[in-house]
């Protein structure tokens, strides 16, 4: 599943962009991958963050992986619900399973990123 109103990066990344505010999840294909969620680090409220960057950390029962940020901007909310139910990220990745909201300061850097027809074709040769 790809929804077609969002962004994505090469490492597994959504985003969502609503005016200058960015939330930002991990994809289904990324949580199928990493298998059973059981802690996800999230970054700082005011934390500045760099494009591409790692900006936290998932943990699962078959890997640690590093969550990057999709854009450059300014942590200004994290989903804490996911301190006790990290396994929102495996059952609704797209939706309760929000990770972060990037305050952006560039949306050129929009342009970067893939398109859902791109991260189709990723997730097809991987």
């Amino acid at each position: 599943m790809v929804p077609q109103d969002l962004r994505y990066t090469k490492e597994h990344e959504w985003i969502r962009v609503e005016g200058d505010l960015a939330t930002v999840g991990i994809t289904d294909y990324a949580a199928e991958q990493l298998g059973d969620i059981v802690f996800v680090e999230l970054p700082e409220i005011g934390r500045k963050v760099d494009q591409f960057a790692p900006v936290g950390v998932i943990e699962s029962v078959k890997a640690v992986s590093d969550l990057f940020a999709p854009v450059s901007g300014e942590v200004v909310e994290t989903n804490a619900e996911l301190g006790t139910r990290p396994e929102l990220l495996n059952s609704e990745p797209f939706g309760a399973g929000w990770i972060v909201r990037i305050h952006l300061s560039d949306s050129g850097q929009l342009g970067k990123l893939l398109g859902p027809a791109a991260y189709e074709e990723l997730t097809q040769e991987a």
